[in-house]
């Protein structure tokens, strides 16, 4: 049997009417950039998230960026995140001339370690720590009371990269919180692969502050308040209108697409118990614990698993016709263009193996049980021929 990684084609069916309409609705209103359908959006992502502030933006890229920009980070500042996440994450900081300090995972989550955070912001307290950058890896929170007490000791902001995230929860001390609205700043990705994608790039800032969100709001314009009149030098990170428009239809379906991710995630154990694959690890749920309070503690926005002679497994995955990817075969330490910061390998060694021993599984809400057993009989396949 066949098994694509994502198919994304049978979220669209049962949506294609309602979207199509749309579709039809904002062509006709010929406003396709920001406006109406984007100011929505933004209303309907703080009620979801309960943040104060949102702002859609161009990508997720962009909205690390704009955040940045707007804390004024340039040369000689220095932000501390994870060596294992997408690009993008460092990316924005490099962008700007500042200087990336990373912090090694935990082996079981795969977020950003607070003991090796600790360990960076020790070594650096005396330099211009400008912020902490915690990512919620493949769609379950870093260990938020941690770091926040690390922030807060070295008097550091933080900002989540909620990119993979948006719905996950955090079991606080005063109730769950979605991840990228428990600090001072919180982005999220549209990419069509999330567990909300749009129909392009698309993303979102989260922010506590007012006077934050209409700075941030201005940059991602160019700078520009009053029309043509540029206060500060920004960006052309506007979300489009159709963009927001399809994100709104999509909405309301989250939550149960998360729990369907969910379900997919329990079968697997399942499965893999039945197998007989001791071998192979799986995901851990850190919160699952709290889980009748917080429903949302994983929405596995990827299935990771750690698998003995991984580049084997996947030749046999391939020609089995499972799909499945690697995120992500470089730690970003280990990276031709971070050369100049002068990591070497063996620096960050839980990122390091992990990138080496990871593959991601299907796990789509409309997986089907049959998928699912032909994915893990592959693999039992593989490890017992």
């Amino acid at each position: 049997m066949q098994v694509p990684l994502l198919d994304l084609k049978k979220q669209y069916e049962p949506l294609r009417d309602l979207i199509r309409a749309k579709f039809n609705e904002v062509a006709d209103s010929q406003h396709f950039i920001l406006g109406p359908e984007v100011e929505s959006l933004e209303r309907e992502i703080c009620a979801y998230t309960c943040a104060n502030h949102a702002i859609g933006v161009s990508s997720g890229t962009d909205a690390e960026l704009a955040i940045l920009m707007a804390m004024g980070v340039g040369p000689g500042d220095s932000i501390v995140t994870t060596p294992y996440t997408f690009f993008a994450t460092a990316g924005g900081i490099a962008r700007l001339g500042a200087r990336i300090l990373f912090a090694d995972i935990e082996p079981d989550t795969y977020n950003i370690s607070p003991a090796r955070l600790r360990e960076v912001l020790e070594a650096h307290r005396h330099g211009r720590l400008r912020a902490i950058i915690p990512v919620h890896l493949f769609g379950q929170s870093a260990r938020m009371d941690e770091i926040r007490a690390l922030a807060a000791e070295f008097e550091v902001p933080l900002i989540e990269d909620a990119a993979q995230a948006l719905g996950a929860e955090y079991p606080d001390h005063d109730g769950p919180k979605k991840c990228g609205s428990i600090t001072e700043f919180g982005f999220y990705s549209f990419f069509p692969s999330k567990n909300l994608g749009a129909f392009g790039d698309g993303g979102m800032i989260v922010c506590r502050d007012e006077a934050m969100a209409h700075k941030i709001r201005a940059i991602r314009n160019h700078g520009m308040e009053t029309r043509y009149h540029h206060h500060s030098v920004g960006g052309n990170f506007r979300l489009d209108a159709l963009q927001a428009a399809f994100l709104r239809i999509k909405l309301p379906y989250l939550d149960q697409w998360s729990a369907m991710r969910r379900a997919n995630a329990a079968r697997y154990r399942e499965e893999f118990a039945r197998a007989g694959l001791d071998s192979v690890t799986l995901p851990v749920e850190s919160y699952a614990a709290q889980a009748p309070s917080v429903p949302n503690h994983h929405i596995y926005n990827q299935f990771i698993i750690r698998a003995p002679r991984r580049d084997e497994l996947l030749t046999h995955l391939a020609a089995t016709g499972i799909g499945h990817a690697v995120y992500y075969p470089i730690p970003l330490h280990l990276q031709e263009c971070f050369a100049p910061l002068g990591y070497k390998p063996g620096d960050f060694p839980e990122s390091e193996r992990a990138a080496c021993e990871t593959i991601a599984l299907p796990i789509f809400p409309e997986l089907t049980p049959g998928q699912q057993q032909a994915v893990v009989a592959s693999i039992a396949a593989f490890y017992k021929p």
